[in-house]
């Protein structure tokens, strides 16, 4: 066998795989707040900045807008956030929260939190973790670029 082809010795399983695990893992803080672990992101990002158009949330989540468009509008009828029209260009899409949306923003607050400590729980080094950030950053950059 080539060792090249062996599932341990593939990076991409390994992001794969945790990538999987931590959003189940986010799962039972995402139930009550009726939001999935996409739409988390999304506000995320709205929360950050609000009144940004589709092409500005959709380069920072590193997805396209024919992939986040329909997220939008799965929101938009939850009334989660609303879609308008730009003033300057009609074309574009501006997306704003919702005082619903803004509210969760509220109930989300210990999320991340809740998170660490399960994972701490679980994990020997949780420094580690931390420390993955700017690998993982450098890795995402490099592969964007292609």
């Amino acid at each position: 066998m080539y060792e090249q082809l062996k599932l341990d010795n593939q990076l991409c399983f390994r992001l794969y795989t945790a990538a999987r695990l931590t959003m189940q893992a986010y799962w039972p803080y995402f139930e009550p707040l009726g939001i999935t672990y996409s739409q988390y992101l999304v506000l995320l990002v709205l929360w950050e900045k609000d009144h940004q158009p589709v092409n500005d949330i959709a380069h920072r989540l590193y997805l396209e807008t024919n992939t986040v468009t329909p997220l939008l509008q799965r929101m938009e009828k939850q009334g989660l956030l609303t879609r308008t029209r730009g003033q300057k260009d009609t074309r574009q899409r501006i997306v704003s929260l919702t005082p619903r949306g803004l509210a969760l923003r509220e109930q989300a607050k210990s999320i991340p939190h809740c998170l660490a400590a399960q994972m701490a729980d679980k994990i020997e080094n949780v420094d580690a973790l931390a420390a993955m950030f700017r690998p993982l950053d450098a890795l995402i950059a490099g592969l964007s670029k292609s």
